[in-house]
């Protein structure tokens, strides 16, 4: 009995003894043996586990990393802005311009509707037919320009689409200096959600800022007149929220209502870039309200927009 008393006495001293000083760590150093140990067993702010012991390896202890959110995804760096941007332009929308655009297609019948979109889309067509040229498709911008003759004279001034139909078939494809840049290798650039804007990238808000300058400076009256520009900016903005209602309420039925709207005008106009090199899209493309973009009345047709663009 007195062997294991005396062999359990000498292993408590040799325990107590590896016990570190805490006077000895250095002055104002205290050890709190009551905080949780860290993953490698050792206590905050020594390298004693709570038994005493040393690390079996410090070399394999490992720091812990701590990651925060996940970035915002390629090609929209300001995402949380745009969020915030479409949500206030939603609320908006919902409390003010879709009543308005909801009363504007009941108030006006669907044929005055088509002809004003027409008209709309057919003062365009200049816009449509130098960007072909500088895309060097000579046979696209003399379609564009044929179109433009026969709409302007036999459609009463671009109200009735006529070029479309037998036996031109010349239908509408949209075009402009965004395109051509894209044409070209630029990229988009980062993606904004801007107020009236709204979906656009770098390239677009330059390429379109651009195009709706040329007519105002190239001719003059009454392009420049805001007696003119005023009324023709609300008519359009509101026969295009009132021909994509439907498109609307479905985006905003999804679980990320900006994720889709984005995704969705992103695919839609790199499919237009690729049409232009003659690369059909990989899926269906649905057409997103957005400034310049084609719409359900009027226009390019979604099957005109899935058409490759060859010369």
């Amino acid at each position: 009995m007195l062997i294991p008393a005396v062999a359990a006495g000498m292993m408590m001293m040799g325990a107590a003894a590896q016990q570190p000083d805490p006077q000895a760590a250095g002055a104002g150093s205290t050890v709190d043996r009551t905080a949780p140990a860290r993953v490698d067993g050792t206590l905050p702010g020594t390298s004693v586990t709570p038994s005493g012991e040393q690390p079996a390896d410090e070399d394999a202890v490992q720091d812990i990393v701590v990651t925060g959110e996940k970035g915002a995804p390629p090609g929209d760096p300001m995402e949380k802005l745009n969020a915030k941007s479409f949500e206030a332009v939603q609320s908006v929308d919902k409390a003010v311009v879709e009543p308005v655009a909801k009363a504007y297609n009941k108030g006006l019948p669907r044929p005055v509707r088509k002809g004003l979109r027409n008209f709309f889309s057919n003062i365009g067509e200049p816009i449509v037919f130098a960007a072909y040229l500088l895309q060097l498709k000579p046979g696209k911008a003399a379609e564009t320009a044929g179109r433009f003759g026969v709409n302007s004279t036999l459609g009463f001034l671009g109200l009735f689409d006529i070029a479309k139909r037998k036996p031109f078939h010349l239908p509408h494809r949209n075009n402009g200096l965004a395109n051509t840049l894209g044409y070209y290798g630029v990229g988009p650039g980062p993606y904004m959600y801007l107020p009236i804007v709204g979906p656009t990238t770098l390239r677009d808000i330059v390429g379109d800022t651009v195009d709706k300058m040329i007519l105002p400076l190239s001719i003059g009256e009454p392009f420049n007149k805001p007696t003119y520009v005023i009324p023709a900016t609300v008519l359009n903005q509101l026969g295009e929220r009132a021909a994509f209602d439907e498109t609307i309420q479905k985006l905003r039925q999804d679980d990320d209502p900006y994720a889709a709207y984005r995704d969705l005008y992103l695919k839609q106009r790199q499919a237009e870039i690729d049409a232009l090199h003659g690369r059909a899209p990989d899926e269906p493309v649905v057409p997103v309200y957005g400034p310049g973009i084609p719409t359900p009345e009027g226009g390019a047709t979604k099957a005109d927009m899935e058409t490759p663009v060859t010369d």
